[in-house]
C-alpha cells in the first residue's frame, strides 16, 4: 500500500511540475522574478534553516551534505550510507491587501525532485527546481480611479543541478553544486486609451517582451559536526555562491489589440510588427546575478532534538537586467535570518506511532533586495511541520508536511501585502542499494 501511494504522488507532481503557475504575486513584475526557495520541505518547516545535516534526507541548500561518515546502528546496521530521494509540492493561498483593494490568488507549484548517491567517501547528489517565478496581473490607475496601465508576466527560470560532496574526516565535510539555469519570462504591457465618453477604445496597442535566459553557476558549501559532550553535537555550515550571468536572448513586438470593455481582456491581436533590438544592443544581453553567502549553528542530540539559527546575506544591488527595467523599483542588498529546530520523543520506538514521528517549527524574517517605491519589501513567515515515518527498518522514509505562515510586503506607497499560507508536502526515501550479504 506505501508503494502505491508513493508511486501515485510522484506521478502526479511530476505531470503537473511545469503545468502549474507558481506564483501570482505582483512582485514577481520586478527583476527576473519571484525567487523560489531552494530547500527541502524539512528545511522550510524549521524557518528555512539548512543547518542541520543528516544521513536519511536530501539537503539542498549545502553540497557538502552529499557526503557524511556512516550512520549509527538503527536503521542501517552501520554498514553504508543510504541512497537518498526526495520529491515535493507546494500548495498556497494568499491574500492581497493595499489601500485601494483587496485581492486574493492561489497556486499549486512543484518544488523539486531529488536524489543524492554515497560513493565512498564522495557523496554525489543530482536534481531539478524552480529558481524563479512570474505571475502578475497589474493596473495602473489615474487620480479619477480609471486603469490607464495594464501589465501581465508569467514565466520563470528552472535550475538542473548535479553536485559532489566528499568527507574529509569524521567532522569535516565539503562539496560544490554545478547548476545550470534556463527558462523564459514574458510580459505584456498594454496603455489604456479612452473616448471623451469614457468608453474602451477599440483598438488598442500592446508591447510584448520576451526573454529566453539561460546561464551556469556554482555553489560552495562545507560543513562540520562534533560532539562537545557525551549527548551534545555542534553543528556549523556555510555556503558561497559566486556572482554570475544569465545570458538573454530577448525579443519584441507591438500589435493591435482589442479588449473586453468591462474586464479589458485581449478578445483579439492583428497588425504584429517585431521590434528591432539589434539595433538598439538588446537582442542579446547579459544579466548580472549577485553572490550569495550564509553561514549557521546549532546545537542538538543526535536523533532526540536540535535548534539552530542561519544567516544570508545576498549582494542583489549588483542585479542588473537591461531589457526590463523601470523607474520606481531598484534593488539593494538582501538579508535573511532563520531559526527552527526539531524534536523526536523516541525514534527507534517499537510502540507508539507518534513517538517516532519528527516535530518542527522556526521562524524567519528576510529583506528581499527589492526596493519599490523607496520601500523595502520584507518579508516574515512562522513554520511548522512534522516527519511521517512510513517506512520499515529497511526502507528509513518520510513522508513531510509543513505549513507555513507570514505576510511579504508593505501597504505604504499603495504598494501589495501579501498574506500567505503554504501547504508543503513531500515524500522523503531512503534506501540501502549496497548490502554487502551475510550468506552467499
Amino acid at each position: 500500500m506505501i508503494k502505491k501511494f508513493i508511486v501515485i504522488c510522484i506521478t502526479i507532481i511530476s505531470s503537473t511540475a511545469f503545468a502549474q503557475q507558481g506564483t501570482g504575486s505582483p512582485y514577481s513584475f520586478y527583476g527576473i522574478g519571484s525567487l523560489k526557495f531552494k530547500g527541502t520541505v524539512e528545511n522550510r518547516s524549521m524557518g528555512g534553516m539548512g543547518v542541520y545535516l543528516d544521513s536519511i534526507h536530501v539537503n539542498l541548500r549545502n553540497p557538502a551534505a552529499y557526503a557524511g561518515k556512516n550512520i549509527e546502528n538503527y536503521p542501517f546496521d552501520g554498514e553504508s550510507r543510504p541512497v537518498k530521494f526526495s520529491v515535493a509540492g507546494t500548495m498556497s493561498d494568499v491574500s492581497l491587501e493595499s489601500n485601494s483593494g483587496e485581492g486574493s490568488y492561489n497556486s499549486t507549484m512543484f518544488d523539486y525532485i531529488a536524489m543524492s548517491v554515497p560513493l565512498g567517501k564522495f557523496g554525489f547528489g543530482f536534481g531539478l527546481l524552480p529558481y524563479t517565478s512570474v505571475g502578475h496581473k497589474l493596473y495602473d490607475v489615474n487620480d479619477d480611479d480609471v486603469i490607464v496601465n495594464r501589465y501581465s508576466g508569467q514565466g520563470g527560470i528552472n535550475r538542473v543541478f548535479a553536485g559532489l560532496g566528499y568527507q574529509i574526516n569524521d567532522q569535516l565535510s565539503v562539496g560544490v553544486d554545478f547548476n545550470y539555469n534556463f527558462g523564459n519570462i514574458q510580459n505584456t504591457a498594454i496603455e489604456i486609451a479612452y473616448t471623451s465618453d469614457g468608453e474602451v477604445v477599440q483598438y488598442q496597442t500592446r508591447e510584448f517582451n520576451r526573454s529566453d535566459l539561460s546561464g551556469l553557476d556554482l555553489n560552495f558549501g562545507i560543513a562540520y559536526k562534533t560532539m562537545v559532550n557525551d549527548k551534545l553535537e555542534l553543528s556549523a555550515t556555510a555556503t558561497y555562491t559566486p556572482g554570475s550571468t544569465l545570458n538573454s536572448d530577448n525579443t519584441r513586438s507591438l500589435s493591435t489589440v482589442t479588449l473586453d470593455g468591462s474586464s479589458l481582456e485581449v478578445t483579439s491581436i492583428t497588425n504584429t510588427i517585431i521590434t528591432d533590438l539589434a539595433s538598439q544592443n538588446l537582442e542579446e544581453t547579459e544579466l548580472s546575478m549577485p553572490s550569495k553567502f550564509s553561514f549557521g549553528a546549532g546545537l542538538g542530540q543526535p536523533k532526540s532534538w536540535f535548534v539552530g539559527a542561519e544567516y544570508t546575506y545576498q549582494n542583489t544591488s549588483d542585479f542588473s537586467n537591461p531589457v526590463f527595467s523601470n523607474q520606481i523599483s531598484s534593488f539593494e542588498n538582501a538579508s535573511k535570518v532563520s531559526v527552527g529546530g526539531f524534536y523526536i520523543p523516541d525514534y527507534k520506538a517499537f510502540t507508539g506511532y507518534f513517538k517516532r514521528v519528527v516535530y518542527r517549527a522556526g521562524f524567519n524574517f528576510s529583506n528581499s533586495g527589492l526596493v519599490v517605491k523607496d520601500e523595502s519589501i520584507k518579508e516574515f513567515g512562522m513554520s511548522f511541520g512534522v516527519g511521517l515515518p512510513v517506512g520499515s527498518r529497511s526502507l528509513f522514509s518520510n513522508a513531510n508536511l509543513g505549513l507555513e505562515f507570514g505576510k511579504r510586503g508593505t501597504t505604504n506607497q499603495n504598494l501589495v501585502q501579501e498574506n500567505f499560507i503554504n501547504l508543503n508536502v513531500s515524500l522523503s526515501l531512503s534506501s540501502r542499494w549496497f548490502k554487502k550479504r551475510k550468506y552467499d
